[in-house]
C-alpha cells in the first residue's frame, strides 16, 4: 500500500505541475491583453490592438492546453484519492464547482468572442470580452486558491456522525484569511510569468531585427508590469504569506528555513544543505536575527525549530521543501533586480540598444515557470504529512482500490500523452512567433 501511495502522490504531482505551466501564463497574459485592449479602445492605439491580437493567439493555445491537462486531475480526486473526496467532497466540491460553473464558463465564453469576434462585434464589445476573459481567469484562480487554502488552514466546518467533514460556513470557506494572501502572492507570480514571456518575445524580435515597434512595446509593457509584480510578490504578499505559515504551520516554517533547533534571534539561511540525520544545516550562509525580525517583527524573537515538534509531524521531505523554498526566494530576488535594471535602462533610453540586457530578458523566459512551480511545491510539501492540515493525513486519503500497477499504467500514459502535447504546443507557438504581431 505504501508503494501505491507514493505513486499516487507522484502521479498527481506530475499532472498538476505540468498543468500549472499554462494557467500561470494565461492568468498573467489576461491582464496584459486587457491593458492593451483598453489602450486600443480608449486611446485608439492601433499598435496596442495589434499587440493584444498577437497575444490573444498565444493565450488561446495555452488555454486549450490548460483545459486538456486540467481534466485528468478532477478524475484523480475520485480514483487515486477517493477517501479524501468522500470525507471532504462536501467542502472542496463547493469551490471547485464555482470555479467550473462561474469562472471557467465566463472565461471560455468571452475567449471565443475575443479570438473570433474582432471583425464581427463593435470595438467596445471586443474590449469588454477582454475584460471578461481577465475577470474569469482571475476568478478561477481565486476559487482554486480557496480550495488549497482550506486544505492548508481548514475553517468553517464541523465533523458529522461518521467523521465526515461538513461545511458549516460558506463565507468562512470563501474568505479564509489564508486564501487572501496566498491568492495575491499566486496571481503576482502569474503576472511575472506573463510579463517575462512578453518581454522575452520582444527581446527576441529586437535581437533578430524583426517587428521593431511591436518588440519595443512588448519590452516596455513587460518590464513595467514585471517590476511592479516582482516588488509586490516579495512585500507585502510574500511577507504576509510567511507570517501565516509561522502562525498556523510553525513546523513548516522551521523546515523551510532548515531550522532544526529553537532559537532566539533566529537567522535566515541564504544557502545550505539540510542534514536530516544529524539535524543540522551543512555549509550554512545565514543572515543573523533576520528570520525573527521578518516573522515576528522583533530582533530577538523566539522561532520554534523542528525539535519542538514530534517527529511524525515533520514535513515528509525536508530537503526538497528547503530547496524549493530557496529556489523560489532566490529567483524572486533575481526577477526584481533584472526588472529594476531594465526599468532604469528604459528610463535612460538605452534598453533597446543593449544586447546584454536583451539577451538577459530572453534567457529569463523559463525561470518564472520554475519559480512558480517551486512556490507551489513549497506550499504542498510544507503541508505534509497532512492532506488537510490537522484533520487528515495524506496516507489516509488515498484509495484502497487503485493498485500500484494501475497508477503506473496511467502515469506512463500521461507521460507519453503530455510529451506529444508539448511537441504540438511548441510547434504552434513557434509558428505564431514566426508570423509575428502583424496581420
Amino acid at each position: 500500500m505504501e508503494s501505491a501511495l507514493t505513486l499516487h502522490r507522484l502521479q498527481f504531482a506530475f499532472t498538476i505541475t505540468y498543468h500549472y505551466i499554462f494557467p500561470q501564463l494565461t492568468m498573467g497574459l489576461a491582464l496584459l491583453i486587457f491593458y492593451w485592449k483598453s489602450r486600443a479602445w480608449f486611446l485608439g492605439d492601433i499598435q496596442a490592438n495589434q499587440c493584444a491580437r498577437f497575444w490573444i493567439k498565444i493565450f488561446g493555445l495555452s488555454f486549450v492546453m490548460g483545459v486538456v491537462t486540467g481534466i485528468p486531475m478532477e478524475f484523480q480526486f475520485g480514483t487515486n484519492w477517493a477517501r479524501f473526496s468522500k470525507a471532504a467532497g462536501g467542502v472542496i466540491g463547493q469551490t471547485l464547482a464555482m470555479e467550473g460553473v462561474l469562472s471557467f464558463f465566463l472565461e471560455s465564453t468571452f475567449l471565443g468572442l475575443l479570438v473570433f469576434g474582432e471583425k464581427r462585434v463593435s470595438p467596445f464589445l471586443h474590449w469588454l470580452s477582454a475584460g471578461g476573459v481577465f475577470a474569469g481567469s482571475w476568478l478561477s484562480g481565486y476559487f482554486i486558491t480557496c480550495t488549497d487554502a482550506w486544505m492548508q488552514h481548514p475553517v468553517g466546518y464541523v465533523l458529522g456522525p461518521n467523521q465526515e467533514i461538513v461545511l458549516s460556513s460558506l463565507s468562512a470557506l470563501l474568505f479564509n484569511p489564508w486564501a487572501f494572501w496566498q491568492y495575491i502572492h499566486n496571481m503576482l507570480g502569474s503576472v511575472i510569468t506573463g510579463a517575462v514571456t512578453v518581454s522575452s518575445a520582444g527581446a527576441f524580435y529586437l535581437i533578430s531585427g524583426k517587428h521593431k515597434l511591436h518588440a519595443e512595446e512588448f519590452l516596455r509593457t513587460g518590464i513595467v508590469f514585471g517590476l511592479a509584480a516582482s516588488a509586490l510578490v516579495i512585500f507585502p504578499s510574500g511577507d504576509r504569506q510567511g507570517q501565516m505559515v509561522a502562525k498556523h504551520q510553525p513546523a513548516t516554517l522551521a523546515a523551510m528555513e532548515g531550522l532544526f533547533h529553537t532559537e532566539f534571534g533566529a537567522p535566515i539561511a541564504v544557502m545550505g544543505q539540510p542534514d536530516i540525520e544529524k539535524q543540522k544545516l551543512d555549509n550554512p550562509l545565514v543572515i543573523p536575527h533576520a528570520l525573527s525580525l521578518l516573522t515576528y517583527k522583533r530582533w530577538d524573537a523566539e522561532v520554534k525549530g523542528l525539535d519542538t515538534f514530534p517527529r511524525d509531524q515533520w514535513p515528509d521531505n525536508i530537503a526538497l521543501l528547503f530547496y524549493s523554498f530557496h529556489i523560489m526566494l532566490g529567483l524572486g530576488t533575481i526577477f526584481l533586480a533584472v526588472h529594476a535594471l531594465g526599468a532604469f535602462a528604459l528610463w535612460r533610453g538605452f534598453l533597446f540598444q543593449s544586447k546584454l540586457l536583451l539577451w538577459t530578458m530572453m534567457v529569463l523566459l523559463p525561470f518564472p515557470f520554475i519559480a512558480n512551480t517551486a512556490g507551489w511545491m513549497t506550499a504542498e510539501l510544507g503541508r505534509q504529512p497532512w492532506l488537510i492540515y490537522g484533520l487528515m493525513r495524506t496516507a489516509d486519503g488515498s484509495s484502497r482500490n487503485v493498485s500500484y500497477g494501475n497508477t503506473m499504467f496511467t502515469l506512463l500514459g500521461f507521460l507519453g500523452l503530455y510529451g506529444l502535447l508539448s511537441i504540438l504546443y511548441l510547434f504552434l507557438i513557434q509558428r505564431e512567433l514566426e508570423h509575428g504581431p502583424l496581420e
